[in-house]
């Protein structure tokens, strides 16, 4: 998995008993690879700078020979059945969306089947195309003690968004989902360009920083606009005038403690009422984000607060084990989208293109 936030390939690999929505699935290992060399010409793609198809060529081939190299790496001597890969997520606007990703190097290094493009046919099928984990939470979380009454699973990636499960089967009335607001997205896009980092470690520069509380309300207020519309979120949401303004009167710090402010507010809001939260994604390691999100809880009636370890689902790598949930749901012709959740019209589609099924 690379998620928006565009810095790492995620590996897990995934111990998975039993067929479809009954399956059962437990991490094996895990292992984060940087993109290096490659995070660039990426993030100038996503951020729709002018390239040519041969460029766009190359970084597809690039990315899955770098792929492929995490894959085996993290594989070892064991043998997988199946590789399910996301691709870099570079557009998405439905019923458009593109994830960048040439899968045959992975096919070549593993000798398995690959699935990938897990979005296309939702889309097609006039859906939104996201959030598509929200049965991957349920099937991991399930029986788990202490959400026997549900929960909501909240990914702090490059964008946040939830899982809402009432603890009954996997269907549209117990499984909710959506996008909520941009998150790494703009943290990281403020220690770029304030505290020449690529991210602000552990929330350490917002940690020393204050809450503007005008700003905070601007900014929560732009995020909420977003958040309230019916359509999943993409790279190039609208924050830079925002970011444009107040970086011209707030310190760094400052400007990243009232963005993590602005951003568990808006999360907290779309939670309201829900049961515990349990949060998972690079967000969640950053203190002053999760201690803003936790104290935003308490006033939007939710109970309690808590990393997704708590309840053995890794925060750090819950969307790279949700994807090989997924394509083991591909694999058994089961569909991983729900219409109450991506908007897809009538039945949800079977997802994912494969290559290597010859192999």
């Amino acid at each position: 998995m690379t998620g928006t936030s565009i810095d790492a390939i995620d590996c897990a690999l995934v111990k998975i008993e039993g067929r479809g929505l009954e399956m059962k699935a437990s991490l094996v290992r895990a292992s984060s690879q940087p993109l290096g060399a490659l995070r660039a010409p990426i993030r100038a793609i996503a951020e729709q700078k002018p390239t040519n198809a041969g460029e766009i060529a190359k970084i597809a081939m690039e990315l899955g020979v770098l792929h492929a190299d995490a894959i085996k790496k993290l594989l070892g001597s064991d043998h997988a059945n199946l590789v399910c890969v996301h691709g870099q997520t570079v557009f998405h606007a439905p019923p458009f969306s593109w994830q960048l990703m040439n899968p045959w190097p992975i096919v070549r290094a593993v000798l398995v089947p690959v699935v990938f493009d897990l979005r296309g046919a939702d889309l097609a099928s006039g859906g939104q195309g996201a959030p598509i984990t929200p049965l991957a939470d349920q099937i991991l979380l399930a029986a788990r003690a202490g959400l026997e009454r549900g929960c909501c699973v909240v990914n702090l990636g490059g964008f946040a968004n939830a899982t809402l499960l009432t603890g009954g089967k996997s269907n549209d009335a117990s499984v909710r989902g959506f996008d909520i607001c941009v998150c790494n997205q703009l943290l990281d896009r403020i220690a770029r360009e304030t505290m020449g980092c690529e991210f602000d470690k552990d929330g350490r520069e917002a940690a020393n920083g204050h809450v503007d509380a005008r700003a905070a309300t601007e900014l929560a207020q732009l995020l909420s606009h977003s958040s309230g519309n019916i359509r999943s979120l993409g790279t190039g949401d609208e924050y830079f005038s925002w970011l444009e303004v107040q970086r011209t009167r707030l310190p760094a710090w400052d400007l990243a403690a009232t963005a993590c402010d602005a951003i568990a507010s808006v999360i907290a809001e779309r939670c309201r009422g829900s049961g515990p939260m349990l949060l998972a994604g690079g967000g969640s390691r950053n203190r002053t984000l999760f201690a803003a999100i936790g104290r935003k809880a308490a006033g939007s009636g939710i109970p309690s607060v808590h990393l997704s370890d708590e309840f053995g689902l890794s925060s750090e790598f819950r969307e790279a084990m949700e994807f090989a949930v997924l394509g083991a749901l591909c694999q058994d012709r089961v569909p991983i989208t729900l219409p109450g959740v991506t908007g897809v019209r009538g039945t949800a589609p079977i997802s994912g293109a494969w290559a290597g099924l010859g192999i």
